[in-house]
């Protein structure tokens, strides 16, 4: 990859750096060198990529659901994101008489596409930097909470400023560890349909055992729209609204790409961790990752079983699995990398180099004394991060916790009410009951508790654990729940019928969950000035580093903003424990639909595949979609820098075309997050051209087609 230059002025001079590392704020295009970046291939002025006042490719790009990122391909709301993105919605609208998640779904016509419950698009209307307004109040010598109140305090004023009456979403976000502030204006539409998705077998191929590594041959993809009123506004679903027109709808190419061809991503990359120094990382891989991984597992057991005996279990707990799943892969494929990657090692050297800076006199006073406090920070909470990450898998996954929790204190509130407020509350409540129970498996809930405190009880530092976790008779508190009110949504709706404070003060499960949630608290206050003390070194280590280097540019963190990385179509190694079908070293950058077939294992829930897909393949009725060899692509390489949070983004050409939509990173480099590994890390995308086809041949939606513009 050849070095790209970025003229910035973000706290420092101009200098160089790599392309295709960095996730960079979009404001930070107006200062792209664009004479380099045309030799790259990118077609685009600055003003195409980012404009507040114009038309621009930032408007074709939402977030998805607050965890995803997906585009707009129509002028007609259509958006592209990926299978996993849409899953939970396309498995809530399943059921097993019309099971959508393993058979797909197509709408042929606008009425028939599913209002997607709770799901709703962010588009960012425009951001800009308040660093200098919000610095000018703060200095080192506040403690934390006079810090925070000043910051709270600017962030709503700014918010208030910017939100036009309510208008628009206003975010505040702080960046390299509470150095710099940015805001952002969103505008948010809540009425998304379901229009399209292919069967599981497609959209997940590979499963579990593919997730994470390449090669990889999946359709990960979906299709919703997005609906305005008719004036064009955000609105509550509603049958009489529309289609929205968003400013922007992204070209789709249909010429291919070869290896070093200009590619960028746009997206709202979740979070990562550049930054994090060598005794951060030794307590992620070595404590919090292994505590993570060892508890989702248990987690992913228990609801396996269950799902493999009932479809609508396995409805109902689809998304959860995937997601527990996904992370739990991840998790120890970080552990994994970074051993193998020597990360630490890397980390340590950089760290030596700051210390040489910090101990000179213009430096001491302030930097030299950062890094040990730093490492006393962490033996200080080692175990309390031990303990949050089996208590965070425990919240996640034993439901009953926090369910008695949530609804305990409406239900209090509701049984100390008159005759004339229960009657007002009511609806209210049995909303909540419903939202609730909405899916919820008894028995698998009521074993999920036992297996999940039984193993914090096993694993947690007892000074550190919550006491009434550590009290609980870990092999019958599925006995105990079976026997209060939240034990079903039935015996809630009860309580509600014939409420009785007495009897829900009483509640075994219910003080359980409280009991968990105060010993929860109290740890946050035990810590509480170690972790004030934490943040406050966090923030002078990064701005040290960053002074100790004053000839390099360091991007911000990803936090949920949009970003974009600019980058190319790249290969990968050869590896001799994987499968390639027949690619060597030079073309190991894409994967094509016969080696989708050649992983085809009937039955098989990971790599089974449909009839009439490999009916299609056979006659090889691959339309305009074809690579101009003749094949049918699935799924290329490029070395784009993406994170969680990025799935779903588009991956364009130096024309702003999509060609892809980014899906996974590769388990070579799943360090990451934490460390850019320019040789390995990579980013997995599905093919457009895969995608159209599958569309127009195999879910014969070929209507949808004709709303998008194709560049062939």
């Amino acid at each position: 990859m050849k070095r790209i230059f970025l003229l910035l002025t973000f706290m420092m001079s101009f200098v160089q750096l790599r392309a295709d590392e960095g996730m960079w704020l979009m404001t930070m295009i107006k200062r792209l060198n664009g004479v380099d970046l045309k030799k790259q291939g990118l077609k685009l002025t600055p003003e195409e990529i980012y404009s507040v006042n114009n038309s621009s490719l930032k408007d074709a790009i939402v977030q998805f659901g607050g965890g995803c990122t997906a585009e707009m391909v129509s002028k007609e709301g259509l958006l592209f994101t990926n299978h996993h993105c849409g899953y939970g919605q396309i498995a809530a609208l399943s059921t097993p008489e019309k099971d959508h998640l393993t058979n797909g779904f197509w709408a042929m016509k606008k009425s028939e596409e599913l209002p997607a419950k709770g799901l709703s698009v962010r588009f960012l209307v425009r951001m800009d930097d308040v660093t200098k307004r919000i610095n000018d109040k703060l200095n080192n010598n506040m403690s934390a909470d006079q810090r925070k109140e000043i910051i709270d305090a600017e962030y709503k004023a700014i918010q208030t400023e910017n939100s036009e009456n309510g208008k628009y979403s206003v975010v505040v976000r702080d960046f390299f560890n509470g150095n710099e502030f940015y805001y952002f204006v969103y505008q948010d539409f809540k009425d998304v349909r379901l229009v399209g998705t292919p069967p599981n077998a497609l959209g997940k191929f590979g499963g579990d055992t593919d997730n994470w590594e390449w090669p990889r041959h999946t359709a990960d993809f979906s299709v919703f729209r997005v609906y305005a009123d008719a004036n064009g506004n955000p609105a509550e679903y509603s049958p009489n609204n529309v289609p929205m027109k968003p400013k922007h709808a992204l070209p789709i190419s249909l010429k291919g790409y070869k290896p070093g061809d200009f590619a960028m991503i746009v997206g709202f990359p979740g979070r990562t961790n550049r930054y994090l120094t060598s005794f951060g990382i030794e307590q992620m891989v070595n404590k919090d990752y292994p505590a993570w991984v060892e508890a989702s597992k248990l987690a992913m057991d228990v609801m396996k079983k269950y799902m493999d005996a009932d479809q609508a279990t396995k409805l109902n707990y689809a998304s959860q699995y995937a997601s527990v799943a996904n992370y739990w892969k991840n998790r120890q494929g970080t552990i994994d990398a970074v051993i193998k990657n020597g990360t630490i090692s890397g980390k340590k050297d950089l760290e030596a180099k700051f210390m040489k800076w910090a101990i000179l006199p213009a430096n001491e006073v302030m930097y030299s004394g950062v890094l040990d406090n730093i490492k006393a920070n962490y033996a200080q909470f080692s175990n309390r991060n031990v303990e949050r990450n089996y208590a965070s898998q425990l919240q996640r996954n034993a439901k009953y916790i926090p369910v008695a929790y949530q609804l305990g204190s409406l239900l209090k509130t509701y049984a100390d009410q008159d005759a004339n407020g229960k009657a007002a509350m009511k609806t209210k409540v049995t909303d909540a009951i419903d939202r609730m129970y909405d899916g919820f498996n008894t028995k698998l809930e009521g074993e999920m508790l036992n297996s999940m405190v039984n193993l914090y009880q096993q694993r947690v530092n007892k000074d550190d654990a919550s006491a009434t976790l550590l009290s609980a008779d870990a092999k019958n508190l599925s006995t105990l729940a079976f026997s209060s009110i939240f034990a079903t949504k039935e015996s809630a709706l009860n309580f509600v019928n014939n409420p009785d404070r007495l009897k829900i003060d009483a509640d075994p499960l219910l003080k359980l969950a409280n009991g968990f949630y105060t010993d929860q608290k109290l740890a946050g206050d035990k810590y509480a000035k170690v972790d004030e003390a934490f943040a406050k070194n966090s923030r002078i280590f990064l701005d040290g580093l960053r002074k100790s280097q004053p000839d390099t540019v360091f991007y911000p963190d990803a936090n949920s903003t949009m970003r974009l990385t600019t980058g190319s179509i790249d290969t990968l190694p050869v590896r001799s424990d994987r499968n390639y079908g027949g690619i060597n070293e030079k073309n190991n950058y894409y994967t094509e639909i016969n080696g989708m077939v050649a992983k085809y294992k009937k039955g098989d829930e990971e790599f089974d595949l449909p009839q009439d897909f490999l009916d299609l393949v056979k006659r090889k009725d691959f339309g305009q979609y074809a690579d101009k060899k003749g094949f049918m692509p699935v799924n290329f390489l490029s070395n784009n820098d993406i994170t969680g949070g990025n799935s779903g983004s588009p991956i364009l050409n130096g024309h702003g075309h999509l060609i892809g939509l980014a899906f996974d990173g590769n388990s070579e480099a799943l360090s990451g997050d934490i460390i850019f590994d320019p040789k390995l890390q990579k980013t997995i995308n599905v093919d457009v051209r895969m995608v159209l086809w599958i569309i127009e041949k195999y879910g014969k939606a070929g209507h949808l087609i004709s709303e998008m513009t194709l560049v062939k």
